[in-house]
């Protein structure tokens, strides 16, 4: 019965997808044609949750998508209107198998968060620890099935009728976003990641950062029952200064505590946006919604690691090397031409930016992103493919670069002793 069930949603689902493309048609018809990164953007909002979560792998995925559509769908807000609190506990009841009044004193009603997936309220044990309880809404799933099947059979028709396209595999795209989603869709595996992260916080001694501590006996695939932090976000600067006495020295302990995670932990956190890294009230950095981590191969580590230090001292050979040992080439690559390429970069680079130029912070933090982006297209250019967690890095890279120029601008990176960046 639950799969003729599950066929009827399907169904209706891709009636609706029809729907809001239909519509967005007819305005295109009627004259309202906004420019097509923003016109996909809109579209991708209004079809919900698998198409949000796809916009924003368009934004972390520059090694795939063109820079106009990976700049427009950074704008891809996963916030969606909330489900009232009736539909929220019915869920947890059927989760927890029991009265939910045995295992919280009180729920708050109103969600500290919506988004496509999930919506999550803050609650408290009988025990009296303060909890937030993170709940899949319900259909996410076959939604998120019904979209990627559909999206996927597109692809592969895509494919045949326009065979130059394959040359970044969409349907590959396709199968990666639908293993990272289904990942996102499972609780358990979210509890298992802050665990194996608490651990390895354990093992290095490291006590500047926390990760939120699971209740299991109140978790399942679809509730994530987790310790509740109180802090504020890590580029909050007014309000960072009344938690942390060295608003740099906090944002160090956060980058020494993602790049140790590279070498030590068996995955990295892939999401590390304000949002998801607050400083709390007794100082500490707090690591919070691992729902995207990336794994990347000791190897492969190695290969980056070299990578960053031929960009600090401008090595292109280097350079070239190692970018041939991240990519992924079904032929033989020519160091020598790769190098040469990338140095006639730099050297159109240094043309582009007059040292008498001043500084300007915003200006600078898009010039990094579309040197990486450029170099990426280059190494592209010569028939190397790049593995998503390549892309995946460089983002938290350039989210940990936007964080110096707010926290730290007088920092420097690459000198600096405090920052564990390449050990």
């Amino acid at each position: 019965m639950g799969s003729v069930s599950n066929g009827i949603k399907g169904a209706l689902r891709v009636g609706q997808t029809a729907t809001v493309l239909g519509r967005t048609g007819v305005n295109w018809l009627r004259g309202d044609r906004p420019p097509t990164p923003r016109l996909l953007r809109q579209t991708f909002e209004s079809l919900g949750a698998t198409y949000i979560k796809l916009g924003q792998f368009i934004a972390s995925s520059p090694t795939f998508f063109p820079k106009d559509y990976v700049d427009e769908f950074q704008q891809c807000l996963d916030r969606t209107p909330s489900l009232p609190f009736g539909v929220m506990k019915r869920i947890i009841r059927e989760e927890l198998g029991r009265p939910i009044e045995e295992v919280y004193a009180e729920i708050d009603p109103v969600p500290l968060a919506s988004a496509s997936i999930a919506q999550v309220h803050a609650a408290r044990l009988h025990s009296g620890e303060d909890v937030v309880i993170k709940i899949q809404k319900p259909g996410v799933e076959t939604i998120l099935l019904t979209d990627l099947n559909f999206l996927y059979l597109s692809s592969r028709i895509l494919e045949t009728l326009a065979p130059k396209i394959s040359w970044t595999s969409l349907s590959g795209i396709v199968e990666e976003i639908q293993r990272t989603m289904m990942e996102e869709c499972d609780f358990i595996k979210e509890a298992n990641n802050l665990k194996v992260f608490r651990d390895f916080l354990h093992d290095t001694h490291n006590e500047d950062a926390a990760v939120p501590r699971v209740y299991e006996h109140c978790s399942t695939r679809r509730i994530l029952t987790m310790e509740r932090f109180h802090g504020v976000p890590l580029t909050d600067l007014e309000s960072i200064r009344g938690y942390a006495k060295d608003p740099e020295r906090t944002l160090i302990t956060a980058m020494n505590t993602w790049f140790a995670s590279l070498t030590q932990c068996e995955f990295f956190h892939a999401d590390v946006h304000a949002g998801n890294l607050m400083v709390l009230k007794d100082g500490r950095v707090g690591f919070i919604d691992f729902g995207i981590v990336g794994r990347i191969k000791p190897d492969t580590w190695q290969a980056v690691s070299d990578f960053i230090s031929s960009v600090m001292v401008g090595n292109f050979e280097g350079m070239a090397d190692a970018m041939i040992r991240i990519g992924i080439t079904r032929e033989s690559v020519s160091s020598e031409a790769l190098a040469a390429d990338l140095q006639r970069l730099y050297k159109q680079m240094d043309r582009m930016v007059p040292d008498e130029v001043p500084y300007r912070p915003d200006q600078a933090e898009d010039d990094v992103n579309n040197i990486l982006m450029d170099m990426v297209r280059i190494g592209e250019g010569h028939g190397l493919h790049f593995p998503r967690e390549f892309a995946l890095l460089l983002k938290q890279f350039l989210y940990f670069d936007r964080y110096v120029h707010i926290l730290a601008p007088e920092m420097d990176v690459f000198m600096d002793e405090r920052l564990n960046m390449l050990h």
